[in-house]
C-alpha cells in the first residue's frame, strides 16, 4: 500500500530529528534524508545519484558556504579584547547614568550582528565585567548575555538562516524585513522589561562611564554597514550584468562582493600584526561543522524539491482538518527545539511549510506565514537546551539552565504571542 506524501515527508523529518538527537551530524542527517525521500517517492539510484549531482552543482550553495566562512573571520575580528573593549566603553559614555544598563544591552548585541559558531561565549567576559559585583545573580547576568546576543537573527542579513530562509520562500530581502523587523523590537523591547527595568537603580549606581572608545567603535560599523548596503543595494545591478542569475545568487554574490570589501579594510588596519593568521578560524571543528550543516541543508531542500513529494504533502496537510495554522507554528517549534540551531528549524521545516502555504485550498499569505514559522521556530531554538550559545552562557557563568530559563521564559512568551499577532495582522492584510 502506498504511503500518502504527508507520512514519507514527516516520517523523514522525526528520523532526521531523532538521528540529530543521536549526535548524527546535521548535515549528515539532512543528505541522508533527502536521498530517502527520493527513494521513497520512486526515484530511481541513476535519478537519485542526478539529484544529488544537480544539488552539488548550484552556485549559490557554493556562495553561500564562502560568504559563511568569511563571516566567521569578520566575527573573530570584532570580538578581539580591543574592539569589544571599545564597543562598551562607548555604549557607557553614550548612555550617561543608565550607561551600564545600555552597555548590558549593547555588548552581545553587537557581537550578534556578526554570527558565529558559539558567539554568546565571546560576549559573556564582557557582561561579567559590565556587572562585577559578587550581588549580581549568575543566572541573570547569563540570560542576559544569551537573550542579547540573539536579538537581531529573525531578519539581518548576514545569518545563515536569514539567507536559507529568503531561499526557501523565494521573498524578496525587503518584504522579509518588514515582517520580521517587529520580532527584533519587541526581543529587544522584552529583554529590557523583563531583565533589565527591574534593575536599573541599582546598574545606574557603578562607575562613571569612560570616554574612550568612540573612534574604534565608528570604525567597527563600517565594515559591517559595507556588507549590508552591499546586501541590499547591488543585486539589481548584479542581475542586470548576470542575466542568467536568479534567486539568491545575485544576493550571495552582493554580499560576497561587501564581505571582500569588508575584510580588506579589516586587513588593512591589522596590517601590523603578526599574532593572528587569516581565516585560521575556518579549521575549527565547529566552523567545518557549521558549513557542513549549511551544506547539508541546501542538499535536503533540493532533493526534496526534486522528490515531488512537497506539494502533495501540503495539499494533504491542507485538507487533513488539523488547523493549518498550528501545524505552521507546530513543525518548526519542534524543529528548533531538538536540535538548537537556526538553520535545524528552517531546513526541515520550511519546505513542508512553503508546502502548505502552495496548496491550492490554502488560505495562508506568505508574511504571515513567515511570521508564524520563523517566530515558532526561533522560540523552540531559545528555549532548547542544546542550543550551543545556552550552553556556554550556562557553563560560562557555573549556574543551572533552570534559573535562566526563569529569566527568559518570559521574553520567549512574548515573541510567541508577537509572532502569532503578526499572522493574524499580515493574513487580515492579505500579506
Amino acid at each position: 500500500m502506498d504511503l500518502p506524501a504527508i507520512v514519507k515527508v514527516l516520517s523523514v523529518f522525526a528520523g532526521i530529528l531523532l538521528a540529530i538527537r543521536l549526535r548524527v551530524p546535521l548535515g549528515i542527517g539532512l543528505t541522508v534524508g533527502g536521498l530517502l525521500l527520493g527513494a521513497w517517492a520512486g526515484r530511481s539510484p541513476a535519478e537519485l545519484v542526478g539529484d544529488l549531482g544537480m544539488a552539488l552543482t548550484r552556485i549559490d550553495l557554493w556562495l553561500l558556504l564562502v560568504v559563511i566562512a568569511l563571516i566567521v573571520e569578520l566575527g573573530r575580528f570584532l570580538a578581539e579584547d580591543r574592539n569589544a573593549t571599545a564597543i562598551m566603553a562607548a555604549a557607557r559614555r553614550f548612555g550617561g547614568r543608565h550607561g551600564r544598563a545600555l552597555s548590558l544591552m549593547a555588548l552581545p548585541a553587537f557581537i550578534g550582528l556578526v554570527p558565529m559558531p558559539g558567539g554568546a561565549l565571546f560576549s559573556a567576559p564582557l557582561v561579567g565585567q559590565t556587572v562585577r559585583e559578587p550581588h549580581w545573580n549568575p543566572a541573570w547576568k547569563a540570560a542576559i548575555n544569551y537573550w542579547f546576543r540573539h536579538v537581531w537573527e529573525y531578519w539581518w542579513p548576514l545569518y545563515p538562516v536569514v539567507i536559507l530562509t529568503l531561499s526557501i520562500f523565494d521573498i524578496s530581502t525587503a518584504r522579509f524585513m518588514a515582517a520580521l523587523v517587529p520580532l527584533s523590537l519587541l526581543a529587544i523591547l522584552s529583554g529590557y522589561l523583563f531583565l533589565v527595568r527591574p534593575h536599573i537603580g541599582q546598574l545606574a549606581e557603578g562607575e562613571a562611564p569612560t570616554s574612550d572608545g568612540w573612534r574604534r567603535a565608528l570604525f567597527l560599523a563600517i565594515p559591517i554597514l559595507t556588507i549590508v548596503l552591499a546586501t541590499l543595494l547591488l543585486p539589481p545591478l548584479l542581475v542586470m550584468v548576470r542575466p542568467a542569475w536568479s534567486g539568491q545568487t545575485p544576493r550571495l554574490a552582493a554580499m560576497l562582493l561587501g564581505m571582500l570589501v569588508g575584510l580588506g579594510l579589516i586587513f588593512w588596519d591589522e596590517r601590523h600584526k603578526l599574532d593572528h593568521v587569516p581565516f585560521a578560524h575556518l579549521c575549527k571543528p565547529q566552523t567545518l561543522n557549521i558549513l557542513a550543516s549549511l551544506a547539508g541543508v541546501l542538499l535536503f531542500e533540493s532533493l526534496l524539491q526534486r522528490s515531488g513529494l512537497v506539494p502533495l504533502a501540503g495539499q494533504e496537510l491542507a485538507s487533513s482538518g488539523i488547523p493549518v495554522g498550528v501545524i505552521v507554528a507546530a513543525l518548526p517549534f519542534v524543529a528548533g527545539l531538538v536540535t538548537g540551531i537556526a538553520i535545524g528549524f528552517a531546513g526541515p521545516a520550511f519546505p513542508l511549510v512553503v508546502g502548505l502555504l502552495a496548496a491550492p485550498a490554502s488560505t495562508l499569505t506568505p508574511m504571515a506565514t513567515l511570521a508564524l514559522a520563523f517566530g515558532f521556530g526561533y522560540a523552540g531554538m531559545m528555549l532548547s537546551p542544546v542550543h550551543l550559545c545556552f550552553v556556554l552562557t550556562r557553563d560560562y557563568f557555573a549556574t543551572p539552565f533552570r534559573g535562566i530559563y526563569r529569566h527568559i521564559l518570559p521574553c520567549v512568551l512574548v515573541l510567541l504571542f508577537g509572532s502569532l499577532a503578526l499572522f493574524l495582522a499580515f493574513g487580515h492584510l492579505g500579506w
